[in-house]
């Protein structure tokens, strides 16, 4: 007489593997669509908790199936590993978040110019949604950014303002920074494309004279002048000295939103470059605005190398 030993079915593991699998379309979804299509950053924080929230749910269930399988043999091992690989993706996309929230300052933007950070052309403005309402950045907040990131701070090049000028453009466009806004650089776009000078020729009073023999003679003669004194009128004429470009960005993995704004100030035949990156949603970037700083500074530190100075 055979006997026939029917096994139990571990309901845990396969409710466990639908779950984690629902979590795992909903982060990928999620993930695209901030990154290529039109989610709002606080629609993608709260989709992605979810997602993290059914991927520890779908976890809790997989690691029951396994108990069950080990005690009585239950079928579902199967489904319960797919459950636990499933739920990796989002776990690990939060967990990530959470171990830079512990890690780093809870801040949502940094300047290397802490006493006189560079003033915004455009003030970044994004609904909040349902994240807490912004806040302007307290000493206390600017301290803290001081102590984690020590190496953000104001970089001097001995060239002159045009030359940087040119190099920030260059890195801006190879860390794909669109400039929106421009103050103090003569050119047609903020970008810097070229601007095509057009003259208008004096009548002729006399005989005609040959353009061939005249040198592209500027508009304006400048005329060299002191540097002023350190008062309230020298701070005047330096801020209108000053060229501010103001760009706007998104981080490479997930595309999260930030807002630039780089100033250069020419300062005893040198140049200093300060830069002010803000997240555009919420009050803590988990350090998103200083790696994006750090970056732009690296960079362009190597394609001015040579002429930076102490």
């Amino acid at each position: 007489m055979t006997i026939r030993f029917d096994r139990p079915v571990s309901h845990a593991a396969r409710a466990g593997r639908l779950i984690a699998s629902f979590a795992l379309v909903l982060c990928g979804v999620t993930l695209i669509g901030q990154r290529f299509g039109p989610l709002e950053t606080p629609y993608f924080v709260l989709l992605l908790l979810i997602s993290a929230g059914c991927a520890a749910l779908a976890v809790v269930l997989a690691m029951l199936g396994l108990a069950q399988l080990w005690q009585s043999a239950a079928i579902g091992g199967v489904s319960a590993v797919k459950a636990l690989i499933y739920a990796t993706l989002p776990l690990a996309i939060v967990g990530y978040g959470a171990e830079r929230y512990w890690t780093r300052p809870p801040i949502y933007e940094i300047s290397t110019d802490l006493s006189d950070p560079p003033e915004w052309l455009a003030t970044p403005d994004a609904r909040q949604i349902w994240l807490p309402a912004r806040h302007l950045v307290t000493q206390q907040e600017r301290d803290s950014q001081s102590e984690a990131y020590p190496a953000l701070i104001s970089r001097r090049y001995e060239g002159a303002t045009d030359r940087v000028l040119e190099a920030v453009r260059k890195v801006a466009r190879d860390s794909h920074i669109t400039i929106v806004k421009a103050d103090g650089a003569d050119v047609a776009d903020p970008n810097g494309n070229a601007k095509p000078r057009h003259r208008t020729r004096p009548q002729n009073t006399g005989p005609a004279q040959d353009d061939s023999t005249v040198g592209d003679v500027p508009d304006i003669v400048p005329v060299p002048k002191p540097r002023p004194l350190r008062d309230g009128v020298a701070d005047l004429i330096r801020q209108n000295t000053d060229v501010v470009l103001q760009g706007a960005t998104r981080t490479r993995i997930f595309g999260l939103p930030c807002d630039v704004l780089i100033r250069l100030r020419e300062e005893a035949e040198t140049t200093l470059v300060d830069i002010r990156v803000s997240s555009r949603y919420g009050q803590d970037d988990l350090g998103v605005s200083a790696d994006m700083a750090d970056g732009f500074l690296k960079a362009l530190d190597a394609e001015l190398l040579g002429i930076a100075g102490g």
